[in-house]
């Protein structure tokens, strides 16, 4: 275990007020040593740096904690399992679906759900558009798609009275389509992400 990786996590965690146990913080510092070695094979994701995995993604991902609710979470376009894997270790009762349609990146979600012993994550390999899902409390979203093409493709995944928590850089307003559907905004929150640079959002979407 890289105690330097620990700490910057554990630092983190306390900016962002968050309580997770020894083997919480271990488990995700696995991940990162996990997603940092397939990163030299299989490109996963263009940070190299395990130190700046850990607030680009790591404590990126921990910001939305406090907005998910509900026992289940679809994680739409997970990539390298983000932030759909932080949040399942950081909630063990909340059953996780990751979704990607990229073949390799599916593979690496199937050996760190063994690897890290997550009995609450499923990987689905499929596009969001064919895959025949269930509907889930809550559908989330990294840097996959703007906010109307989230609501025409993973909206349907959404329970009733579900939401969609999407995550967003700057200026998230301006992506704000003004016909959303069944959906409406309930709120606009700026995450502050310890050892990030830029601002970074949550556009939360709730289905009426």
């Amino acid at each position: 275990m890289d105690n330097s990786l620990l700490q910057q996590l554990q630092r983190g965690c306390n900016e962002l007020k968050l309580t997770l146990s020894q083997v919480q913080l271990e488990k995700l510092v696995s991940y990162v040593q996990l997603l940092d070695k397939w990163n030299k094979v299989y490109n996963l994701t263009s940070v190299r740096d395990p130190m700046e995995m850990i607030s680009r993604h790591i404590l990126d991902s921990l910001a939305i904690l406090p907005y998910v609710s509900g026992g289940s979470l679809l994680d739409v376009g997970t990539g390298a399992g983000l932030p759909g894997i932080p949040l399942a270790i950081a909630q063990p009762e909340l059953a996780v679906t990751l979704l990607d349609s990229n073949s390799k990146k599916t593979r690496f979600l199937q050996q760190a759900k063994a690897e890290l012993a997550l009995d609450n994550i499923a990987v689905v390999h499929a596009r969001i558009e064919q895959a025949e899902l269930p509907k889930y409390a809550m559908v989330t979203a990294r840097a996959f798609a703007k906010i109307d093409q989230i609501i025409d493709l993973a909206g349907r995944h959404c329970d009733d009275a579900g939401s969609l928590l999407l995550m967003k850089g700057t200026k998230p307003e301006d992506e704000l389509p003004t016909v959303m559907g069944e959906f409406k905004l309930q709120q606009v929150v700026s995450l502050d992400v310890p050892g990030c640079v830029g601002q970074r959002h949550l556009v939360c979407l709730l289905k009426t």
